[in-house]
């Protein structure tokens, strides 16, 4: 096998993770808009509820479901899934994107601190939590964030990294149905949560438009993406490459909400993109690790 082809799986996933961190805070960005509408719970409502819909009408999972398969791994990554975009959008009403996805990005990068066992992986995620740290208000602004916002976005944290953890054993398990399984699974908590709050409002075909913005940016897309990484790439290197993650939702607020950049915001995010670009540099054959079922 030549040294370009070896390459090739990473090269996919790498791409793939890319345009997932895009999508997602794009319609992160959608998201908030609702939230005056139908509140963040009607909005998570929105984005796994038809989510779950469309994937379950194209893909029909259920004519590839195989007797004796581990379904553990796969209500992990559901469940985690729904809790993780119910917290999140919780945090989005009252601090901003980008500084949220900063805090939730804590799970990622706690895995890859505790699966690291090489210096050069350390100064990649050093480099990349001073790029977090520049980027979240720690002095001057520090008493403008809200407490309880900050509380769900590390409660976010948690759900991304359970996401990771089971969203690897999942796919090994179910392939390709895992996103679409996975989201139904989600589905289940963020619908009744979201209809216990906002009611009928989320029957209004007004709002309908949107609602199918945030569930294929938020859900269908990133998630089916993101599947492709998870299978092909270490969880380690998966969780460093999210880095750019915060620097992205940055972007996307100041580009949909008007959430302006300062300089040390700027520096920030060329830290994390530096520590991104290292740690896909160094990824190695053989991309997956084993994963114990």
């Amino acid at each position: 096998m030549s040294p370009r082809s070896s390459y090739a799986p990473v090269l996919l996933a790498v791409g793939a993770l890319l345009v997932s961190m895009t999508s997602y805070q794009c319609g992160a960005a959608i998201a908030k808009q609702l939230f005056p509408l139908v509140g963040a719970q009607g909005a998570t409502a929105f984005r796994l509820g038809l989510g779950a819909l469309i994937l379950l009408v194209v893909r029909r999972p259920w004519r590839n479901l195989r007797s004796g398969t581990s379904w553990r791994a796969l209500w992990g990554y559901g469940l985690s899934m729904g809790a993780m975009n119910l917290v999140f959008y919780m945090a989005l009403r009252t601090i901003p994107l980008g500084i949220a996805v900063a805090i939730e990005f804590t799970g990622p990068l706690a895995i890859a601190v505790l699966s690291s066992r090489q210096i050069s992986h350390f100064a990649w995620i050093v480099l990349a939590v001073i790029g977090l740290l520049l980027l979240l208000p720690l002095r001057g602004q520090a008493h403008a964030l809200d407490p309880i916002g900050v509380l769900y976005a590390l409660a976010a944290g948690v759900g991304w990294a359970l996401y990771i953890v089971f969203g690897q054993k999942a796919g090994a398990s179910h392939g390709g149905d895992a996103v679409t399984l996975g989201i139904a699974i989600g589905a289940l908590l963020a619908v009744p949560t979201g209809f216990a709050h906002a009611g009928t409002a989320l029957l209004s075909p007004a709002l309908l438009p949107l609602g199918l913005g945030v569930a294929i940016l938020s859900s269908i897309l990133p998630y089916s993406l993101e599947m492709i990484a998870l299978t092909r790439l270490p969880a380690r290197t998966f969780s460093v490459l999210l880095s750019l993650e915060p620097a992205i939702a940055a972007l996307a607020g100041a580009a949909f909400l008007g959430e302006r950049l300062d300089t040390q915001q700027w520096v920030a995010i060329t830290a994390i993109v530096a520590a991104s670009a290292g740690a896909a540099f160094g990824v190695r054959q053989p991309a997956v690790e084993p994963l114990a079922n």
